[in-house]
């Protein structure tokens, strides 16, 4: 396994540094990810790549560590809405809502989205990972999509403060 940490540790640490932003984060992810690798080397099958299977349990490692982390609440408040406070442009915007909602989303259809979306791969490759047909990862992403566009529509219904009322609490 030291040898696969050698050479398949640079792929995992840019898995987990794309989905986690945050290096010391995606340090400890990749530590844990070949942990877990070692203790489950017998789950792996041998019709996939090793890099195949890494990526796959880094994935699910970071975005089950996005979705079960305790603080996402405070994280949400002091990070995704000064980011969007600051944005500059739409595209900004969007790559902080579409993490908003991977840390909600259902776990495979979050997945689906992030190697469509976020990684660019195609829909054959992204089968692949998640272990199913093209036409899974099409429902999957058309779930996703209904479900992240209800999400959004909800928040954009919900009423915002004034700054007003916020001063007259103080």
């Amino acid at each position: 396994m030291r040898d696969a940490f050698k050479r398949y540790g640079p792929l995992v640490y840019r898995r987990a540094l794309t989905l986690l932003q945050d290096p010391r984060e995606a340090e400890d992810a990749t530590q844990e990810v070949f942990i877990r690798a070692m203790k489950n080397e017998a789950q792996f099958r041998n019709d996939a790549l090793v890099s195949t299977w890494l990526y796959r349990v880094t994935t699910n490692y970071c975005l089950n560590l996005m979705r079960n982390r305790k603080n996402r609440r405070r994280i949400l408040e002091e990070q995704v809405r000064p980011a969007q406070e600051l944005s500059t442009g739409p595209e900004t915007s969007t790559v902080v809502m579409v993490r908003r909602l991977l840390a909600r989303a259902d776990q495979r259809q979050a997945r689906a989205a992030v190697y469509v979306y976020i990684d660019g791969l195609s829909r054959e490759e992204t089968a692949e990972l998640l272990d199913c047909s093209v036409r899974t990862v099409g429902n999957l992403l058309d779930r996703f999509n209904r479900w992240a566009r209800n999400e959004i529509e909800a928040e954009a219904e919900k009423p915002q403060p004034c700054a007003e009322m916020q001063v007259s609490r103080v």
